[in-house]
């Protein structure tokens, strides 16, 4: 079991985005994630007139390592470390070490 999933509500521990908060829009990889808001660079794009793009600079998301970010833990209202844990009835579910809240439902 992942411990990022999509829509997970992160907050960067380390680089440029230091200590915003944003939700994962999609995981690109095992170490890689985008979160809406964080990491944003700039492109230049040409005009397209047949597909009717407008040129200029446009900015957009780019992928932050898994390790620069921590899941955000509402309760505590600070970065949280997750562990995994198994229910009774066998399911696998998501956990804050600091206060045992179960992410997952």
């Amino acid at each position: 079991m992942k411990k990022i999933k999509q829509n997970d509500d992160v907050i960067v521990v380390a680089g440029k985005d230091k200590g915003k908060r944003g939700s994962v829009i999609k995981v690109v990889s095992e170490d890689k994630v985008i979160v809406e808001n964080i990491n944003m660079a700039k492109r230049h794009t040409k005009p397209n007139p047949n597909k009717s793009i407008a040129g200029g600079i446009v900015s957009k998301e780019m992928p932050i390592n898994v390790s620069n970010i921590a899941h955000y833990n509402p309760v505590t209202k600070k970065a949280g470390r997750i562990g995994i844990r198994t229910l009774e009835d066998g399911r696998k579910v998501r956990f804050f070490k600091s206060n045992n809240e179960v992410i997952d439902s």
